[in-house]
Formats: C-alpha cells, sequence, structure tokens
C-alpha cells in the first residue's frame, strides 16, 4: 500500500508538500521499464548521450531564481546564495569535458597478430539515493556520468527535498532524455530495499546516514552488486603556526557555518597552534556574532533554521553535553533562535574528545576549537574518529602539508581551503564515511564495469 511523505518546511512548520510512495508494483515496473530501455540508450553515440545530459543542465540553468525560493522552503537555505546552479553546472560540464577519454578502450595490443584491449561497459540501471542537504549537487555527482556512459537511472530524493527529484526529471525529459532513460521516483525503504535484494537495479549509489548506507548494504548483500556511499563526516581542520589567520578563520568558519552545517564535508572540528589560538578564537567568535539568523526568503538572512526540527536537536544535544563537560559557549543565543529549527551558531573551546560534539557528527552550525602544540598531535587528533572525508590543512609550507596529508585518514586533503569538492578530483572517503569513487575519471571507472577483448587475428 502506498504511503505519503511529507516535507515539512523549516521555514514554519508547514507542510510544504506531500507526495504518495510508488506501490511495489510501480517500482517493480519502472525498474523493469528502466532496464528495457537501457540497451537502446547505451547504443546511441556517446556524444549525443552527452548533449543531452548537458541540455538537461541548462534547463536547470532557467529557473535558478525559483529553485532559491524552492531550497529555501524545502531545507532552509537562504535566497541570497542563489541555489546551486554554479556547482551543479560545474560538475556536469567537467564530466562531459572528460566523457570521451575517461571511457575510451585501452588498447594493449593491436598488431597483425592480436587486438587485446579493455573497454568500460555500464552496468545497466543504476539507482541513485540523493540527500537533502545539496539536494542538485549530490544528485548530479551521479546522474550525470551514469546517463553519459550508458546507464538508465532511477532517481529517489530525500524526502525533505522531494521537490528536486521532480524538477530533475522534468529538466531532463525536456532536453530529450527519454522518460525511461531518466525515472524519479518516491519509494519507500522497504521497497527500495527490494529493488536492490531483487536485482532489479544494477549499481547503487547512497549518499547520507552511516546507517542508512549499512541498510543498503545489507539489501545488497549477496548480489553483488556495488553499493557506492558517502556517509557520515566530522572534518577536521587544524591550522599550523605559520598560517595566514585571517583567511583560515574566515574559510574554516564559513566552512563550518555555511548551510546552517548542513554539509558533507563542512568543517566540525578546529585545531589550532597554541601560538594561534586566542587570536584565531577572537576573530571566529566575532565573525559569527556578525550573522543573521532568520528566514531564508529574507535576503538580509545569513543563516537559515536547519532543515528539521529534530536535526536541530541532534545539536542542541551535543552543546548541552559539550558544556555540561567543561565546554565554553562563545555565542550568545541569538533572540531568533525558537528552540526548534532555527539554531544559534555556536563556537565551543575547553573541548576534548571524550566529548560527542568532537567525535560524533552534528551537521549543524557548530564547531569545537582546540590548541595543538604541534604537527603529531594535531595528527593524532584529526585521526581519532570513524570518520573519513576531507581534512584542511593552513599552512604556507606546501611541502609539509603534503607529508602530513600522507598520515591522515581521510578522502581528501585540502591545504589552504575547506568544504569543496573538485570534480577534476575524486571524491570518496574511509572507514564510517564509507566507500566510493565520485567524480573525475574514477568517477565513470566506478558507473561502469570493465570487459576484456582478447582476439587473435586470422
Amino acid at each position: 500500500m502506498a504511503q505519503t511523505v511529507k516535507c515539512i518546511s523549516p521555514i514554519d512548520g508547514s507542510v510544504y508538500l506531500e507526495r504518495p510512495t510508488a506501490t511495489r508494483e510501480a517500482a517493480m515496473g519502472a525498474a523493469d521499464r528502466a532496464r528495457a530501455a537501457q540497451a537502446a540508450w547505451a547504443a546511441r553515440p556517446l556524444a549525443e548521450r552527452v548533449a543531452l545530459v548537458l541540455a538537461a543542465v541548462a534547463e536547470v540553468g532557467k529557473t535558478t531564481d525559483r529553485m532559491a525560493v524552492e531550497l529555501a522552503h524545502q531545507m532552509g537555505r537562504p535566497v541570497r546564495y542563489g541555489g546551486e546552479f554554479g556547482g551543479f553546472n560545474e560538475r556536469a560540464t567537467y564530466m562531459a569535458g572528460i566523457a570521451e577519454s575517461a571511457l575510451a578502450p585501452l588498447v594493449i595490443e593491436d598488431s597483425d597478430a592480436f587486438l587485446r584491449k579493455i573497454e568500460r561497459e555500464p552496468f545497466g540501471v543504476v539507482l541513485v539515493v540523493a540527500p537533502w542537504n545539496y539536494p542538485y549537487m549530490t544528485a548530479i555527482n551521479t546522474v550525470a556520468p551514469a546517463l553519459m556512459a550508458g546507464n538508465t537511472v532511477i532517481l529517489k530524493h530525500a524526502a525533505q527535498t522531494l521537490q528536486v527529484g521532480e524538477r530533475l526529471a522534468e529538466a531532463f525529459h525536456a532536453a530529450g532524455v527519454p522518460e525511461d532513460v531518466f525515472q524519479n521516483i518516491v519509494l519507500d525503504h522497504d521497497t527500495t530495499a527490494e529493488l536492490i535484494s531483487r536485482r532489479k537495479v544494477n549499481f547503487v549509489n547512497f549518499t547520507g546516514s552511516v546507517r542508512g548506507g549499512q541498510a543498503m548494504e545489507r539489501a545488497a548483500a549477496g548480489t553483488f552488486i556495488p553499493v557506492s556511499t558517502e556517509l557520515g563526516g566530522k572534518d577536521p581542520g587544524y591550522v599550523r603556526a605559520d598560517a595566514d589567520l585571517d583567511a583560515a578563520v574566515e574559510t574554516l568558519i564559513d566552512g563550518a557555518m555555511f548551510n546552517s552545517g548542513q554539509c558533507c564535508c563542512g568543517i566540525e572540528r578546529i585545531y589550532v597552534h597554541a601560538s594561534l589560538f586566542n587570536a584565531f578564537v577572537d576573530k571566529a567568535v566575532a565573525l559569527v556574532k556578525g550573522y543573521k539568523l532568520g528566514n531564508p526568503l529574507d535576503p538580509e538572512t545569513t543563516i537559515g533554521p536547519m532543515a528539521n526540527v529534530r536535526f536541530a536537536q541532534v545539536a542542541r544535544d551535543q552543546i548541552e553535553d559539550a558544556i555540561a563537560k567543561g565546554a565554553t559557549a562563545h555565542i550568545e543565543r541569538f533572540p531568533q533562535d525558537d528552540g526548534g529549527a532555527y539554531l544559534t551558531p555556536q563556537i565551543l573551546t575547553n573541548v576534548t574528545h571524550d566529548m560527542e560534539i568532537m567525535r560524533e557528527e552534528t551537521f549543524g552550525p557548530v564547531v569545537g576549537i582546540m590548541p595543538v602544540a604541534d604537527d603529531e598531535e594535531a595528527i593524532a587528533l584529526m585521526n581519532d574518529c570513524q570518520f573519513g572525508l576531507t581534512a584542511s590543512i593552513w599552512t604556507r609550507d606546501t611541502a609539509r602539508a603534503d607529508e602530513i596529508g600522507r598520515r591522515l585518514e581521510t578522502g581528501t586533503v585540502f591545504m589552504n581551503r575547506c568544504d569543496y569538492l573538485d570534480p577534476a578530483l575524486c571524491w570518496t572517503g574511509c572507514k564510517d564515511t564509507g566507500r566510493g569513487a565520485g567524480l573525475s575519471v574514477l568517477g565513470f571507472h566506478a558507473l561502469t564495469r570493465p570487459k576484456s577483448y582478447h582476439l587473435k587475428k586470422a
């Protein structure tokens, strides 16, 4: 029986929209249609598939003002930031530019005697389970290269951003991508699991919680369907004694607070060399005190509500736990903090790794800051975590940053920047952040399987 999924707007707690979930029969039928359409889609020239995806991206670009307003209603990001089209377009365009070379056969020998080569073949039907925090950009990371490589795609978007899946389907179909090649479906957890366990799909890409990733892997157990996951994070920043202090404060605090801290690669803990610690904290506190918390539809708002009251409560609980254990909170409660989705951005010092705020994912506008004596202490603390998505090092010494980076248990090492996804580099993680390879050449390889040809010529 179909259920109803509701998107509760964080602006005022009202129901922004609601949709029925697909019945089991409808979901299985959609997967069957995707499979039936895949061979013809893959048979189209690569250049044609790439052009259609880029045309769909251009369709999305025609509605950026609408995008910003709809995202404000669904997940609370202020309209002043203008939606997500910049990153959405950057990622799809980059993948389009490397598609031919990334998917080209690897020719080992082409002689009078033999043709030996390795080709890349699409898996078939790719299920993309996308999150709400950057709903356009996270979806396109997989949707674009999957379609370019010759797969068909079923998109299941998060309940908080149901409308995004619909907008993407509208754009892709308007651009000429066949309806069975790209489908957006509202699914419940059980039906999603059944699509996987019954091998109705051939590849799963999931971005979300650790628990959600575990559910995906359980559903795929014994099927040998690849499951690519990007799960929790607790990304650290390290400010060395030789860092540009002002740049470090501005960038790391923005990395911690932007999007109300709801970023997969947002900064959640900062380690500062003792010689810079007090100055860093003073500048960080002054910066955050200047934020304006409020309705995301107000162009003056710089930080909006968290996407859901329950997400804000996780952050509040971690803050209260830290304070009870001796942490110092530096930001007085903003008047707009209603105890619900609107949460005062917070900076904590006197924190330790015995506190949840320095170990468990917060996914909110809160950051703990600790002093460290040297690189060794910083490395040990950065690695003292079950997650590993990105780490940010602030220094003028590139060689030393490279040395430190090699010792960090993380998917990406940044120097003098953070909270960014470079489509030319592999987006990946380790430990409880999951496993997978998004974007870059490796993103195309992850969405295809190698097929070898050993042809002896007459």
